[in-house]
This record gives structure tokens, sequence and C-alpha cells, in this order.
């Protein structure tokens, strides 16, 4: 075998073994996070749920945001309660994207990768991993909203997400722990927040 073969095989086998490596340990959410806290909510505070007319008609799809939710706002030391003062509305919106475009780069000796339109392929041998293109792409975005008793708007928080994972119920509860990040005096100002969660 020519000595530019093997070269070729080893860039190669290096190439799929960094992207099999990739693909385990974790996942990192990136979510952009706009929060606002016009009021100081006291540590320890109870809140209850609060439901549009709109949520109430989501049943059992409401109920599980508003557990993950719970959970979330659980590890910032508020309380679920029945008769709290505060009210929480949550809301969760998603919506399927085509596929992003192919993309590509060259290493030389004819030898090179590219991401999309038919997979992943390394040369001209064809695609490691067949049919990424048909993969869709996931935009989501979840939206907090906490209220005194008078009403009042004491924290805003909004994150959204943009990727190709299928699996809502693990980003959902990603996305709340990034949107309530600094609570309750998060900076101002959108930022990005990233959450790192099991693959």
């Amino acid at each position: 075998m020519p000595l530019t073969h093997i070269y070729k095989a080893q860039v190669a086998l290096l190439l799929i073994v960094l992207m099999l490596t990739g693909c385990t340990g974790v996942r990192l959410i990136d979510t952009q996070v706009n929060s606002f806290a016009p009021q100081a909510v006291a540590q320890g505070s109870r809140y209850r749920f609060e439901r549009l007319p709109s949520q109430q008609a989501q049943g059992a799809g409401q109920d599980q945001l508003e557990q993950l939710a719970e959970q979330a706002l659980a590890n910032v030391g508020l309380h679920r309660a029945d008769k709290a003062r505060l009210t929480v509305q949550v809301s969760a919106q998603q919506r399927q994207e085509p596929a992003p475009q192919p993309t590509g780069l060259g290493f030389g000796w004819g030898l090179g990768w590219g991401i999309g339109n038919g997979g992943i392929s390394v040369g001209s041998s064809g695609a490691l991993f067949p049919n990424l293109d048909t993969q869709p792409n996931y935009w989501r975005q979840v939206s907090l909203v906490m209220r005194d008793e008078q009403g009042k708007v004491v924290f805003e928080s909004h994150a959204s997400h943009e990727g190709p994972w299928a699996d809502s119920a693990a980003l959902l509860a990603a996305m709340l722990e990034a949107a309530l990040q600094g609570f309750p005096s998060p900076p101002s100002g959108p930022r990005r927040v990233n959450i790192e969660i099991a693959r």
C-alpha cells in the first residue's frame, strides 16, 4: 500500500475516533437567556402555578412542564404551595425547522469531511453517518413569569435553544435551569447560559 494511502487511512481513523468520542458523555445545551427582576423575591418563598385559559386546555403537557419547572424552582429555594401569595406562569414553545445546509472542510491529499446533505463523510468513500440531513432541527423557548399577590411582575425570564435533539423533557429541564440562573438577582440583559446534560 502506498505511503499516502496509509496516511489517509490513519487520518480517517483518527477523525472517526474523534467523532465517536464526541458522541458520548454529556451534551452542552447553550441557551440564550433574558431575565428581569423588578422586585426582590425572598429566599424560601412559596408559590403556586397559575394557568392561562389556553394552558388549561393543554392538560398533561402543561402538567409535565409544571413538574419540570417545580424542580427548577426548588433548586433556587422556592417551594410550591396551594395557598401561596406568589404565582408562577410557565409556558413553552417548540417548532421544527429544516435541517441545516451542508458544510465541509478539506484536509489535503483528497481527504476531507462534510456534514449535511447525506451525512458525515470522509474522502470519497461515502457517508459514515448517512441520512443526517433528514434529521430535523428544533427551536424551543421557555418562559417563567412570577407575580406577587397584587398581580405585579416580580420576576420574568425567557430562555431559548436551537438544536437537533428531540427529547423535549430533558431539553426543557435544562432550559428552565438556565432561565433561573442567578435568581433572584440575575444579570441584566441577554446572556448565554451553558447547561450540561447526559446524552
